[in-house]
Parts: C-alpha cells; sequence; structure tokens
C-alpha cells in the first residue's frame, strides 16, 4: 500500500497514477469520504497524460484511524507530507467540499513554490458557521445536529445524507443511482467515527478568510447553485471576493455531489482550466 508517514507518525495513504514526469493534480476529498470518490476525475485526467495523486485524509479511507489531528492545520500539513514525500512541483490542486477547506490551507501555507493553479469545487470557504463576523452563515444548531446522528446511528445517517441532499436525490424527478449511495456509504464507512466528528467542526467552523487572501495562483471556482450541502451565497460567491485572481463559474440545477452526478461537465471544465 503506498502511504507515508507524518511528523506525528500517522500513516496516510495516497493514491499516484500515471507517469512521474507528467503534470501533476492534486485531489483533495470530502467530508466524510476517501480517495476513491476521485475515481472518474483521476481516470479521466490519467488517461489525457496527467499524473493524478489523491490521498485519504487521517482518520479517513485507509488512513490511520488516530485519536486526535482531525483539524485543518494537520489536514493541510498531512497534504504537504505527501507532496514533499512526492516531491510534487507546478501541481494544480483541486478540492472538493471540506477538501475544498483543506486545499486552500495548504496552498496558503505549504504551496508557495509548489502551486500552480487551485481549484475549489463546492467548496466550505471562507466559513460555514454562523458568528458575528459572519451573519450569513449556517446556525450551530446545523452541525450538532449532524453530530447527533452520527453519534446516534452512523451507518443510517450516511445512508440517508447519500441517499438524499448531497447527490440532490431528495428533488422531485431526480432518480438516485443506488450504486452511487452505496459507494458514498461504503467510503464513509471505511473511516473513523471520531475522525469525522471532529471533522464537522474543522469544515464548519475554520475561518479561511486569511488563507483566501493570500493565494495568488490563478483559482477555479465550481458551485452547483442547488447545492444544498454547502450553500452558494456563503461560500463561492464569498470566496471569489477574497482570492486575488479567481474565476467563479456557477453551475446552473447542479448539487453539491456534482463531479459525481455530472462527471462529464466538471471534467470538461477542468480540463479547460487546466490547459488555459
Amino acid at each position: 500500500m503506498t502511504s507515508v508517514n507524518t511528523q506525528d507518525n500517522v500513516q496516510i495513504f495516497y493514491k499516484d497514477w500515471g507517469p512521474k514526469t507528467a503534470r501533476p493534480i492534486v485531489f483533495h476529498h470530502g467530508w466524510p469520504l476517501s480517495a476513491d470518490d476521485w475515481d472518474n476525475q483521476m481516470l479521466f485526467f490519467v488517461r489525457r497524460g496527467y499524473r493524478v495523486i489523491a490521498h485519504d485524509r487521517r482518520g479517513h479511507g485507509r488512513s490511520s484511524q488516530v485519536r486526535d489531528g482531525h483539524d485543518m492545520d494537520h489536514y493541510a500539513s498531512d497534504v504537504a507530507a505527501v507532496t514533499e514525500h512526492l516531491d510534487l512541483r507546478n501541481a494544480i490542486h483541486i478540492g472538493h467540499s471540506t477538501g475544498g477547506g483543506e486545499a486552500a490551507r495548504y496552498v496558503a501555507r505549504y504551496g508557495k513554490d509548489r502551486v500552480a493553479k487551485l481549484v475549489l469545487i463546492g467548496a466550505v470557504p471562507p466559513q460555514m458557521l454562523k458568528t458575528p463576523t459572519n451573519p450569513g452563515g449556517l446556525p450551530i444548531d446545523v452541525f450538532d445536529e449532524l453530530r447527533k446522528q452520527l453519534a446516534t446511528n452512523r451507518a443510517q445517517f450516511y445512508l440517508d445524507f447519500a441517499s438524499g441532499p448531497f447527490y440532490g436525490y431528495n428533488r422531485p424527478g431526480i432518480k438516485a443511482s443506488q450504486a452511487i449511495v452505496w459507494n458514498w456509504w461504503r467510503q464513509g464507512m471505511m473511516g473513523a467515527a471520531n475522525a469525522h466528528h471532529d471533522g464537522i467542526k474543522a469544515f464548519s467552523e475554520t475561518d479561511f478568510t486569511q488563507d483566501l487572501k493570500s493565494i495568488a495562483v490563478p483559482t477555479l471556482i465550481l458551485h452547483g447553485d442547488d447545492d444544498q450541502i454547502v450553500p452558494i451565497a456563503d461560500s463561492a460567491l464569498l470566496s471569489a471576493k477574497l482570492l486575488k485572481n479567481s474565476t467563479l463559474r456557477v453551475l446552473p440545477h447542479l448539487p453539491h455531489g456534482m463531479c459525481t452526478t455530472h462527471a462529464d461537465v466538471i471534467n470538461a471544465e477542468l480540463l479547460s482550466f487546466i490547459n488555459a
């Protein structure tokens, strides 16, 4: 199994496909999933000559299940361990949802000499939680309810989440793919309950404002306007204003999990931006 050990001795699993000399694309997965969530995008780009890398966040997928470090600072540091181990340079980093926050913090803190471009897809920055300085965010009750459902019956909660708002399967006229639902459930159940529980605080309460302000590389922001998980008004629209060099693409009617449900659309957007 391909993995790297971090400074605090956490084993981070990663996939690394394609020629080592090719331009690298690094994918950052959402909560509570794994590198497997990017299989469609990784196959698409490896067939076009790119080197594609995706890791399992600590406590997720095949990475170590550990007691602590389930916060954005550690997440970004873990990515740095992978990119330094593989000596990735001139890389494009693509993050979805929680992975968008992770990617933004990594680029801001560690990416100066290694990152060429950044993509944020349905991403949590600048901040999801409602606070005095972020009045448009979601109230803490929303995230407390997620924690409660996870602690009560994680398996059922994940099944309901994937069957409903994540992919927009709760919308009238939308037929759910049971294979997609069960693949989401499979990925979630591979990870550690404590990591997922603590991860809710990480993705909802972290303020990425300063990270976004410090990022100078070209950044593409992709967001579906029917995203029921990360509301576009309090994420993508605000991030676009904070970034120095951003392009915002709002995709009509698409859900949070659009990388899976509309992979052809997303892959085309990514390829166009990378080749620009």
